[in-house]
């Protein structure tokens, strides 16, 4: 029996060199496009019975999907394969369903939907339109399409990593780029050959013939530095030029690239005309940031070559922002005094007067009514001074000899009456004493009748002295056995004076012991600064609050200023007395301290706030003149 040949049909050759181009494409991709087509049209070889298919792909930083290839015919609508693309994207699974949407059905045509995936995130899905051809199709058919795909989704996934990995390299590269582009600018701390070595190291990065670096001077752009130029005269067309094109970033604060995309609304009319005068085929201008402002911009140049693409503009944009604020902070830094002054009073002119700031504009309004308020509101000036009460008269009682203290029956703060006894010095010695001299004088006297009955005159002469002179001593002890008691000399309160701790201590004569003070009749005392006693006068009134009676005003009138200064808590005092009103001395005691203050006339609440610093700061620069 004879073996047939096996015949092959014109659809399989047809089949086979479509595959083996579609290889040949997948293999060497030129692009992305050619890479999708290609392998759309691979897949599609492999899956029986398919009549069309759709690859989606999201768009890079975007949830949208579009269409990256078709298959068989790029311009044939396939809108109809929407539906199955939505819900394979929405479930995030392969999904097979009817061409009608509802379930397959048994002669296998079919829509069939796969999601691709990396790292969780949908990158893409793929959809295909599987035909019944005459009702042979079969559900094991559609399981080895789901299959195909899910082997031939590791290609797009390996991609899409790729793609990301690219992605994140040429990330690390520019970061990279912008870090040693900072550390350049901190070589420096001036702000001119910090500008100077980043142009020349940003024209040698982006492969630029000039790079330009200028900052805002009174509201225009000034070109500080050229790349590779130590010195340039400002008043060239060069600089003129570069200059325009830097005002209009200034104006518009936004990059501008020349020549301009199509869709380019902002023209970069300055900058074209900055190309044509200076010969240029491209050109590239990036403000620099600080605080929100633009304050000097960075101008790349190319005499010849490609213009400037987005990842050279996303560069250029980052240097900007990234080296904006250092420019700033030595630019700033570099201000004479006069300059940071002008400026300070620039910017708070146009705080004031400008459009913003309303909280800023209140707060200056209600200080400058307070202001006027202050100036023209006029009370009493009453000069301040530290204050005591002393009684109008004070006795002191001191030790009237030698001796030793034997009782203490009072002490500060008491209060006595007239002949109260108030302290007892030690009486047995005085006792002897006294007792000696008065058997001393019986012995004088009898030793005196001898002699007068022997009429001896010269004895009597001498004993006769001698009865005088312990008739003396005899006096003298006992007049300090009644003085050995202290008594208050009128009725008052003891100033000071405390003997209860001292009981058996010796005190020498005259050593004071008491104050007493009268319980009516007082005087206040005030301390008043040497800076405020030119203000004070007898006959002037005030007012008096003590420490002990906060809650009550107690008025007085100056009677005596003593022109004698004194050292008191490090300060020159002088000595003012006032007499208090009868009416008001009801609760006072001697000793209470608080403050007074005296109405020496009517002055402004701002002069009467500001007068002792002004007065300190025409001392001071009295005291620094020549």
């Amino acid at each position: 029996m004879a073996v047939s040949a096996p015949i092959y049909s014109i659809a399989d050759e047809h089949r086979s060199h479509a595959e083996a181009v579609a290889w040949s494409r997948f293999v060497a991709a030129g692009d992305t496009d050619e890479f999708w087509a290609s392998w759309l049209a691979l897949l599609s070889s492999r899956i029986v019975r398919a009549r069309a298919a759709l690859l989606l792909v999201a768009a890079d930083g975007a949830e949208a999907f579009g269409v990256a290839a078709a298959w068989p015919d790029p311009r044939r609508d396939l809108q109809y394969l929407g539906p199955i693309a939505q819900r394979a994207l929405a479930e995030r699974c392969g999904v097979v369903a009817a061409p009608d949407g509802g379930e397959p059905g048994s002669d296998g045509a079919a829509h069939v939907g796969y999601p691709v995936e990396v790292g969780g995130k949908l990158c893409a899905a793929v959809v295909f339109d599987i035909g019944a051809e005459g009702g042979r199709g079969t559900q094991a058919d559609l399981q080895a399409a789901l299959r195909q795909i899910h082997w031939a989704s590791a290609w797009l996934i390996d991609h899409f990593r790729q793609r990301v990995l690219a992605l994140r390299e040429a990330e690390l590269a520019r970061v990279g780029t912008l870090n040693e582009l900072m550390a350049t600018a901190l070589q420096h701390r001036r702000c001119e050959p910090s500008a100077l070595a980043v142009a020349n190291d940003l024209a040698t990065r982006l492969r630029c013939d000039r790079v330009s670096i200028g900052f805002e001077d009174a509201g225009r752009m000034v070109p500080m530095v050229l790349s590779h130029t130590a010195t340039f005269d400002v008043r060239s067309d060069l600089v003129r030029n570069l200059g325009e094109a830097m005002d209009e970033v200034l104006d518009l604060g936004v990059a501008v690239v020349f020549p301009s995309a199509d869709d380019d609304e902002l023209g970069a009319i300055a900058h074209a005309e900055a190309a044509r005068v200076l010969q240029i085929q491209a050109l590239m201008s990036v403000p620099l940031v600080a605080n929100g402002e633009t304050h000097g911009v960075i101008t790349f140049e190319r005499n010849t070559g490609p213009a400037f693409d987005a990842s050279e503009q996303r560069i250029a944009a980052a240097v900007g922002t990234l080296l904006g604020p250092v420019w700033a902070v030595q630019r700033a830094n570099e201000r004479s005094l006069w300059r940071r002054a002008r400026e300070a009073a620039r910017g708070f002119l146009q705080a004031t007067y400008g459009p913003r700031h309303p909280g800023l504009k209140l707060l200056l309004s209600t200080a400058v009514v307070l202001l006027l308020a202050v100036s023209l509101i006029h009370i009493d000036h009453r000069v301040s001074a530290r204050t005591v009460v002393e009684g109008a008269t004070q006795a002191a009682q001191v030790a009237p000899f030698e001796g030793y203290i034997a009782e203490a029956l009072v002490r500060a703060g008491d209060t006595v009456k007239r002949g109260q006894p108030m302290a007892r010095l030690d009486e047995r010695d005085l006792k002897l004493e006294r007792a000696k001299w008065s058997s001393e004088r019986e012995q004088l006297q009898r030793r005196f009748q001898v002699a007068m009955a022997a009429a001896d005159r010269g004895a009597m002469g001498v004993l006769a002295a001698q009865i005088n002179q312990s008739e003396a001593q005899l006096s003298l002890a006992e007049e300090k056995l009644a003085r050995a008691t202290l008594v208050a000399p009128f009725d008052g309160l003891v100033v000071s004076g405390d003997l209860s701790q001292s009981i058996g201590s010796p005190v020498e004569q005259g050593k004071l012991l008491f104050e007493v003070a009268p319980l009516e009749g007082f005087r206040v005392v005030l301390q008043v600064d040497d800076r405020d006693i030119s203000r004070v006068a007898t006959g002037q009134n005030g007012a008096l609050v003590l420490s002990s009676l906060p809650d009550q005003s107690l008025p007085f009138k100056v009677s005596t200023v003593t022109p004698v200064a004194t050292q008191h808590d490090g300060r020159n005092v002088f000595r003012v007395e006032a007499a208090i009103e009868a009416s008001a001395a009801a609760r006072l005691r001697p000793g209470m301290e608080g403050i007074g203050k005296v109405v020496v006339g009517e002055r402004s609440l701002i002069w009467i706030w500001t007068h002792g610093f002004f007065n300190w700061l025409r001392l001071s620069l009295w005291n620094w003149m020549p």
